[in-house]
């Protein structure tokens, strides 16, 4: 296995006169195209390199920048004679959005997917074939197709192939939580193209997924820039299900009335009767799920980011490459299946770095569906212990005691502050530190019921009759059995259900527990279940944590009809940017495109606050570039002197 720590890399070196010196012309690419003043943590270090033909290998979480770090190399490329900027994305959302800035950026950008025509498909390849391109966006089944490889041919042959910005990298690897294997077949751009700088980007990768990255696109001498993977503005909460959707929407109620936020749920089925609990709470809810049809689908989609206070209710089918910046929570119904995937869902809260929340309600149900479907599948025993680990990785995050940030940033190598001591006072264990609770005795009467019943009648049975038996209670099923004549019945009647759903949890994330899916999940036990009857493996547990939100924890101004800011405005700020935003609105109407993509939420507040009278009063605003400059200003003027 590679160490990142220790991969080498060898930028190649171009003559002085080839490029731009790298530093002055990104930093004017990014303030005159893209309006912004300076960058941001590693961006400037990225950008340079790739500027000068390196190789990198980029991690960053969602809403750190990535999309710059390649933008603006393919900028300086191109305006240095290099050609196209290919960037290879699965995404089709992702193209149109970023396609659409572009453009609002000034910056020639065009995608190559399935919503085009075959003749509107030829003429985007003319335009690159006649350097009318500077960046192109295309999926790896079509860059991959011996096509469209010719048309690369006739730009590489004239030196007009400039950067392979390959996003969403963690496809490549079986170890990822979003494995696509057409990426596979993404080592033809290193084997057919060489000289010609490539990027892999990737919110979300573990170790294991990292050097899968670097193997199998043939990045071994990439320069490595691995990002913090903190977002401080998120805020994680994790609760046991108790009714998990009235727990939801007190959740939704009490924190975030109004609100733009994602819900996502394991099934289809609940994905629609979830969404529609919602509206009928008076919730502007919608479904996505692959189920739909496609025109349904593409229309919630773009209500999501077009409209204001949408909470969308979906599948892991939605949300990679959403780029909406002010979506204020993400909620999960059904625990995801690793770290990975928690990690870049929960990510998609907060962009614009505004406070955020990522809560999930879990249970012993999750873990028995999530276990099934690992021990069902094809795969094979290595690959399926994997799995199991990365498993066991997210429900120790949800078990923890200790801080949920510090939790899973150690699941990425990363260690934040002083270590397990740390408190980051944004997560509900450091706001609302839990009980702690020994299982071990829970544990042991729970397994030893299980070898009574086993022993007794030669048969298995679920979780909810094994409880019954430990807490003494005499159910028709109990009764017909005969299990009230076990030696273990009642011996754990002090223990409430809610702790006996924990310990079996703990005991199934340990692997004392098996569930056999073949036999309506049954529990069996295991060879590891010895050591904890022995004694030998302690089981703590925290106190339950379902109780509901408290009202304290309100966010000032939640379910206020005022307007809310990104930064503090006084009445008559609050009055421009509610103006701003409706001006906003209409535009992005016009050009068919997210609000966002006009001007962030951020980029209106410091209008509304500077209450600009000319010209010169919106330089130097963050978000307005040259080109935006001279397509709004006078726009932004008016609507700021009518209020």
């Amino acid at each position: 296995m590679l160490a990142l720590e220790n991969i080498a890399y060898c930028a190649t070196i171009l003559i002085a006169n080839e490029l731009p010196t790298a530093s002055p012309a990104c930093h004017a690419i990014l303030q005159e195209v893209f309006g912004y003043a300076q960058f941001r943590g590693p961006q400037q270090a990225i950008v340079e390199h790739v500027v000068q033909g390196g190789d990198a290998l980029v991690l960053m979480p969602t809403g750190g920048g990535k999309s710059l770090c390649y933008q603006i190399p393919a900028i300086a490329r191109q305006r240095a004679g290099h050609g196209v900027t290919l960037v290879i994305s699965p995404l089709i959302a992702l193209m149109h959005d970023q396609v659409g800035a572009l453009h609002e950026a000034g910056v020639s950008a065009a995608f190559l997917n399935s919503t085009l025509s075959s003749d509107e498909a030829y003429q985007v390849e003319q335009r690159m074939l006649r350097g009318d391109i500077t960046l192109l966006y295309a999926a790896p089944e079509r860059v991959t197709n011996p096509r469209f490889l010719a048309l690369l041919d006739s730009l590489y042959d004239r030196h007009q192939l400039s950067l392979f910005a390959i996003d969403e990298a963690h496809c490549v690897s079986q170890w990822g939580h979003d494995f696509r294997p057409e990426y596979r077949a993404l080592t033809v751009l290193h084997e057919r193209f060489a000289g010609v700088p490539r990027m892999a980007l990737t919110a979300t990768a573990d170790a294991l997924t990292q050097d899968d990255i670097l193997e199998r696109l043939q990045l071994q001498e990439a320069r490595a820039f691995v990002s913090s993977f903190d977002r401080p503005n998120i805020r994680y909460t994790i609760v046991e299900k108790r009714e998990a959707v009235q727990q939801l929407l007190r959740f939704i109620e009490r924190e975030h009335e109004g609100d733009a936020g994602i819900v996502y749920c394991q099934s289809r089925k609940r994905v629609e009767d979830v969404a529609q609990t919602l509206v009928d709470a008076g919730i502007h809810a919608l479904p996505y799920h692959a189920g739909l049809d496609n025109k349904v689908r593409q229309d919630h989609q773009n209500r999501f980011l077009r409209e204001d206070g949408v909470v969308m209710v979906a599948t892991i089918a939605f949300g990679m490459g959403i780029d909406k910046p002010d979506v204020r929570f993400v909620a999960h119904l059904d625990m995801p299946k690793n770290i990975e995937g928690y990690y870049q869902e929960t990510g998609r809260a907060g962009r614009d770095g505004l406070p955020a929340y990522a809560w999930m309600a879990y249970g012993l149900q999750d873990v028995v569906n999530q276990r099934r479907m690992i021990d069902e599948s094809p795969a094979g025993e290595e690959f399926k212990q994997g799995l199991r680990g990365k498993l066991d990785a997210l429900l120790g995050l949800a078990e923890a005691t200790d801080c949920r940030r510090v939790r899973l940033l150690a699941y990425f190598g990363e260690q934040l502050g002083d270590g397990p001591t740390y408190r980051c006072q944004n997560c509900d264990n450091c706001l609302n530190p839990p009980e702690v609770w020994d299982g071990t005795d829970a544990a042991r009467k729970l397994l030893s019921t299980i070898y009574r019943i086993q022993q007794s009648s030669g048969m298995s049975f679920g979780a909810g009759h094994v409880m019954d038996i430990v807490r003494g209670k005499t159910t028709e099923k109990v009764t017909q059995h005969g299990h009230t004549s076990l030696s273990t019945f009642g011996i754990g009647a002090d223990f409430s259900e809610i702790q006996l759903r924990g310990v079996l949890r703990q005991l199934i994330a340990l692997g004392a527990v098996a569930v056999d899916a073949q036999a309506f999940n049954t529990l069996q036990l295991t060879e590891q279940s010895r050591a904890v009857l022995r004694g030998e493996v302690p089981v703590q547990l925290r106190e339950s944590v379902s109780t509901p939100v408290s009202r304290k924890s309100k966010r000032p101004g939640a379910g206020s009809a005022v307007v809310k800011a990104p930064i503090a405005l006084d009445g008559e700020g609050l009055v421009r940017y509610a103006a701003l935003k409706a001006w906003r609105a209409e535009v992005a109407r016009e050009h068919n495109l997210p609000a966002y993509v006009i001007f962030h939420d951020a980029t209106l507040a410091a209008i509304a606050k500077r209450a600009p009278q000319t010209l010169d009063d919106l330089q130097g605003i963050s978000g307005i570039g040259a080109k935006k400059l001279e397509a709004y200003a006078q726009e932004v003027l008016r609507v700021v002197s009518l209020t």
